[in-house]
This record gives C-alpha cells, structure tokens and sequence, in this order.
C-alpha cells in the first residue's frame, strides 16, 4: 500500500507467532509492520528447546535473527504496545500507547498471554530458571536435579510423574492441591515420587540459585528445581472495543489458562483479524506457536489476493450489492 503509515498488514507481537507471520507476509511481498511491545512470555528462559536448528537458541537471539530476516525482505518494525485497534477489515487503525497511530487492511495478533504464577516468594523470582513448567521444554536442564512439584490442582500428580523420567529425585507439595486419594499415592510411591504435605510459604534461594521449599512450619526440603503450573492469560486489551475476547481454556477438567477461540488458520470471530502462538493456545511451544504464524499467514494473504481479483462476474455481484 503506498499511503503513509498504510500496511497490507499490522502485525501485534514480535514472538515467535509474529515474527513467523511477518516473515510469510514480507515474502509474499506484503508490507508489513511488527509493532513490538518487548514482552514475550518465554524471555526469562535461558534457551529454546525442541525448535529444529535452533535447539537451545536464547529467546532473544531467536528474535533478533527473526527480525532481521524480516527487514531483509522490507519488513517494518515500531517498538511499543497497542493501546487499541478500531476500525473494520481493510481500514483499522492501530494507535501505540505512545500515541503512534498507523492503518491496516488486515491484523494479525500474536500478543501471547501473561502467566499467572502461585503465590510464593521466589517463584515469579526464578520464573524460566529454575522454576519452570514443561518437561519437554526444561526437562534435559534439570535432569538429575531434586525436582520439587508446587502442586496447585489435582494436575501436579501427572507433572511429577512426567519429570520422574528425568530425575529420580522427584518431591511433590501438596500445597494448594486438593488432597490426594489412596490411588494417586499408590501411583507416586509406584514412581519413586516423595510427597511432603503441606503449604509451601516460600522458595530458598542462594548464590542465584534454588536450594530448597520451605513448607509452613520450618521443615527445608532441597530442590534445584521448582515445577509450577502457570495459567496464561491473553492479552486481549486492545481488540476488546472490537468484540474479541479471550475464553477459558479447559484441559483434564480444568482450566488451563485463557485464549482468543480461532478457526484451524488462525482466523477469529472478527472478520479481517487472524491470530496466532499462546493468544490463541495457551499450549503452543515456540515451534508451534511459529507454525500457527505461517498458516495464518498464508490465510490473510490468501484473502487479500481474493480482495485483488478481478471478473466481471465479481463486478457484478459487488454492483448488485
């Protein structure tokens, strides 16, 4: 598009869903901008995981490489987060919270979500160290570790079995869980997991390093590694004048965390707003999360070529609309 501060397509989020998207765009010859507000969920974490090529690639890194690859194909790039976004398909308008304000024939919104943490001191501290919450993403790193379980739903009896496969040295919390039956603890002793009853008041932390829970009481328990169940919430601000919300997302009977409902290609309930990575799957990994900015991608394109056709029997139809 040729107006000033007019995009084929604004993208909100410079993660792995948006920055994989931008890339798809810029090649297909679209303009693009990324508006990027700096806060992806997985910075904290020392190294991406399970990404073909890129295994144990710093987050930071991984998005600097990605942004240059998209400036090398005329890819734009603001810093700063979305206030709101108004308008409809092929003319909404974007303005930052810095008062910045541009135009775009399609959205794509890769905000990704904001992790509710348990309430314990050094928990949010550690977060992505030595707190973490995926065996497949963290696992490897802390193999043969003391792994601790915070367990805050009946969810916790499965992540310590999960990391008993890494480290034989595995203590589930009963914390805020509800109590565990005869069965669950059958299965635990079954796996060689410990089970320490109990709130745990807060994490040890020495020479910048977990070393123990402390459970109300006094009783120390070491561990080099804390497991938590986060519950993303998707960040949404910005598109809520618009009608798009986020909903609960439900696994085992329980909720997972919050998402904007999407088609299989990432479009949403708003026509002309696609989006993509943990907005939309409070489960995606960063692979995931990447592949689900390329089909979005592909989709938005897909419309805007359509949007460029011509036919007389397209012609007419407009005309007789």
């Amino acid at each position: 598009m040729t107006n000033e501060n007019r995009y084929d397509v604004v993208v909100i989020g410079g993660g792995a869903a948006g920055l994989s998207g931008a890339l798809t765009l810029s090649r297909a010859r679209r303009s693009v901008l990324v508006i990027d507000a700096g806060e992806q969920r997985n910075a904290p974490a020392g190294g991406v995981h399970n990404y073909l090529g890129r295994e144990g690639t710093a987050p930071g890194e991984l998005y600097r490489i990605g942004r240059s690859e998209i400036e090398g194909y005329g890819g734009e790039f603001l810093a700063g987060a979305v206030a709101e976004v108004t308008g409809a398909a092929g003319d909404f308008t974007v303005r930052t919270e810095g008062g910045e304000e541009v135009r775009a024939r399609r959205i794509l919104l890769a905000t990704g979500g904001v992790d509710e943490l348990p309430d314990v001191p050094g928990v949010r501290e550690r977060w992505g160290r030595d707190v973490l919450h995926c065996p497949y993403c963290h696992g490897w790193e802390v193999r043969d570790r003391a792994v601790g379980v915070l367990a805050t739903s009946a969810a916790a009896v499965h992540h310590a079995q999960l990391f008993r496969q890494w480290s034989a040295d595995v203590t589930l919390f009963t914390h805020t869980a509800p109590a565990l039956d005869d069965a669950q603890l059958a299965d635990l002793a079954g796996r060689g997991v410990r089970v320490v009853e109990g709130t745990v008041a807060a994490l040890r932390i020495e020479a910048d390093a977990l070393t123990g829970a402390e459970v109300e009481g006094g009783l120390v328990v070491p561990v080099g590694a804390m497991v938590v169940a986060p519950k993303p919430i998707a960040r949404v601000g910005m598109v809520a004048g618009l009608g798009l919300t986020a909903v609960e997302q439900e696994r085992g009977g329980m909720i997972a965390g919050t998402a904007v409902a999407v088609d299989p290609m990432g479009g949403t309930s708003v026509p002309g707003i696609w989006a993509a990575g943990n907005v939309a799957d409070v489960f995606a990994t960063v692979i995931k999360s990447a592949a689900a900015g390329v089909d979005a991608a592909a989709m938005i394109n897909m419309t805007l070529v359509n949007e460029g056709v011509y036919s007389p029997a397209r012609a007419e139809a407009a005309a007789a609309s």
